[in-house]
């Protein structure tokens, strides 16, 4: 089973997202700001990680820079999840590090190809 972390900070989105992504056979570990969620990969690296983009502590642009910037990190998909749906913002976090980009609120069928794509590239 692939672990999925989710780095979210609003316990909503958290709970709707990690119990669908459930159900579609993934097991979902949580953080909630960015650097909870660099802890939780270093400590146990994930197969992909949803990140928020609007975060405490660390906001999702940091976090994605510094996990490209570590080599231990760097080989972790990221997705950026975020309700900023302007052209530029795809094109910031793509710059940023993330490998891909979702806009809020989650259309599941599309994160979900996303993920299987990013999974599939990274076996």
């Amino acid at each position: 089973m692939q672990t999925i972390l989710l780095v979210e900070d609003n316990e909503m989105n958290r709970d709707m997202l990690s119990r669908r992504l459930k159900r579609k056979g993934y097991e979902v570990v949580l953080a909630v700001d960015g650097q909870q969620g660099i802890d939780m990969c270093l400590q146990n690296p994930p197969a992909l990680m949803l990140l928020d983009m609007s975060l405490p502590v660390k906001d999702g642009w940091q976090v994605a820079r510094e996990m490209k910037a570590t080599p231990a990190l760097q080989h972790i998909p990221i997705i950026a999840l975020t309700a900023h749906a302007m052209a530029d913002d795809r094109q910031r976090a793509l710059l940023a590090g993330c490998d891909d980009y979702d806009t809020k609120p989650v259309d599941l069928p599309r994160l979900l190809g996303k993920i299987a794509h990013l999974l599939g590239a990274a076996e």
